[in-house]
């Protein structure tokens, strides 16, 4: 496995070893302690234990996010595509950080298998490529409700370059339709 920054540091591309030949392919997709062995090369904390697993999955068009959770049940997420595309987003949340509401995004799809590495303290995001786009991902603390926040996806204090064609307006859900511009979500996050 290989672990590349990004230009939000914390914030990780993960390149899993993948084994080809004429019957497919074998990779591992995690392994705890060679995950923390590579973000330690890189400086950074441990991931800390892995205590929840997500899979949704969503056709082209849907955006969902930006979410995250707030103390005591903030969340690091390992994320990967296992079928279609996705641009994936994180949001730089850290109080103090040099790179406070800066974000990064990254394409994942099932063909490169690349995860990313969101590390607690990131508002994520993703906006599905193809139709039947479907996200895994690793959380390092269960869903909270009453410890989740979420910030309206196209705020300009943030100011994502989303990949939607000129006019395109992304599928939400309620909620992320609803969801504060980064004053009020700064607010309250916690």
């Amino acid at each position: 496995m290989k672990l590349s920054p990004t230009a939000v540091p914390g914030v990780v591309i993960v390149e899993p070893t993948v084994h080809a030949d004429a019957r497919g392919w074998f990779m591992e997709s995690f392994h705890a302690e060679r995950f923390d062995a590579a973000l330690h090369a890189l400086g950074l904390p441990p991931a800390g234990p892995f205590v929840q697993d997500n899979h949704a999955t969503s056709h082209a068009g849907v955006l969902r996010g930006l979410h995250w959770q707030v103390a005591p049940q903030a969340q690091g997420k390992l994320v990967r595509v296992l079928h279609g595309r996705a641009f994936d987003v994180a949001v730089d949340l850290r109080r103090g950080s040099a790179h406070f509401g800066r974000w990064v995004g990254v394409t994942l799809d099932a063909v490169h298998h690349h995860q990313l590495w969101l590390p607690p303290g990131f508002a994520h995001g993703m906006l599905a490529l193809e139709d039947d786009t479907q996200m895994h991902y690793k959380c390092t603390a269960p869903y909270a409700p009453e410890c989740e926040r979420t910030l309206r996806w196209d705020d300009p204090a943030p100011g994502i370059a989303w990949p939607l064609a000129p006019g395109q307006r992304p599928l939400l859900s309620a909620r992320d339709a609803a969801a504060p511009g980064w004053a009020a979500a700064v607010e309250v996050r916690g």
